[in-house]
């Protein structure tokens, strides 16, 4: 009678090695494809988030543009070498819900925007503000010979866009050929549209800033924001451009 012999089979040592050193390979591939994929996201999330600011902030400064009325000491100012941060400040018709019972004696108040550096979470960030003086203000301050105070900053103004970068405001009229040339003021004439010009920063860059110095693109932010002329060409930034009618002129 013969024993069959059973032969027992397994890893060996070598085998297990292998199979562990493959298997970390593997692992260390998704997570690099993994955090590439939540790089991507978070750049698509602060384009879309950037761009639909953008638009809402463009939308509501059309809207007050639309119902601009002339005055000589409206307020268009460039400010900056670099990186612009203009203000403006006008007179519009405003409906009565936009102002508050105690404010409203009629409809022309008084809309302010400008750029401001704020302190949140101990970081700083560049904010497009605008400021609103109901009628009672602006009809006093009509009264009183001048609308300029009415265009000083007060901490009651609202941030409406975050992370900007730059703000330009310029206003157009046509000349004799149809051609866009910049305002003149001491023409006495209403602009007849204003070229905006708005860029800001994605999540992405802005959380690399920390102090107005930064925003202005000094120093190791240089490198991050580039030149203004170039602001297009860099995926950190969204640019947004715009000519606008100013009043009842019509833009075509």
């Amino acid at each position: 009678m013969s024993r069959s012999s059973q032969r027992t089979s397994g890893f060996t040592l070598i085998e297990l090695l292998a199979s562990m050193a493959i298997g970390t390979i593997v692992l260390l591939l998704a997570v690099g494809v993994l955090g590439r994929t939540g790089e991507g996201y978070d750049r698509v999330g602060g384009g879309v988030s950037a761009e639909r600011e953008a638009r809402a902030v463009l939308s509501q400064i059309a809207a007050d543009f639309s119902n601009a009325r002339f005055q000589a000491d409206q307020v268009f100012e460039v400010n900056g070498t670099g990186w612009a941060k203009d203000r403006i400040g006008f007179l519009a018709l405003q409906p009565a819900d936009a102002q508050s019972t105690a404010g409203r004696i009629g409809d022309v108040c008084a809309i302010h925007y400008y750029v401001k550096d704020l302190v949140t979470g101990g970081r700083t960030v560049r904010c497009l503000m605008r400021g609103f003086r109901e009628s009672s203000d602006t009809f006093d301050a009509l009264k009183a010979g001048s609308i300029t105070p009415l265009f000083a900053q007060r901490s009651v103004d609202e941030p409406i866009a975050f992370g900007v970068v730059s703000f330009e405001a310029r206003p157009k009229t046509r000349d004799a050929s149809g051609n866009w040339q910049n305002w003149v003021k001491s023409s006495g004439l209403s602009p007849q549209a204003v070229e905006l010009k708005l860029v800001v920063a994605r999540r992405d860059l802005s959380s690399k800033f920390s102090n107005s110095s930064d925003w202005d693109g000094q120093g190791a932010a240089s490198k991050l924001l580039g030149k203004p002329e170039d602001a297009a060409r860099n995926k950190s930034l969204e640019t947004f451009s715009s000519l606008i009618r100013f009043g009842n002129d019509e833009v075509r």
